[in-house]
């Protein structure tokens, strides 16, 4: 029983650690997993650069072609973007 005694403190300080450092983490990366898988083209975008502009295309390989300016366009990691700053409605 004394042996017991000795792990109920590591047992708590695991379960705060979970419920405050690695649960809210994980949701995190979950939202953000999500954001990525749902954009499309004419979203306006802003990467982790902190690049602002509209994806022209969404490729299969996960890449983004972002047009940053009038004809220019780069090519971007999906994982890379960090918010949508406008959504486009889906064509119907």
């Amino acid at each position: 029983m004394e042996a017991f005694a000795q792990f109920v403190p590591l047992i708590l300080i695991f379960a705060i650690m979970y419920f405050l450092l690695i649960r809210p983490q994980q949701k995190k990366v979950k939202e953000h997993q999500a954001m990525v898988a749902a954009l499309r083209r004419g979203d306006q975008v802003v990467t982790q650069g902190g690049l602002v502009g509209k994806v022209a295309k969404v490729k299969d390989d996960g890449e983004l072609e972002v047009e940053i300016a009038e004809g220019v366009k780069v090519r971007v990691i999906q994982h890379t973007i960090a918010s949508v700053v406008s959504k486009t409605e889906p064509a119907k």
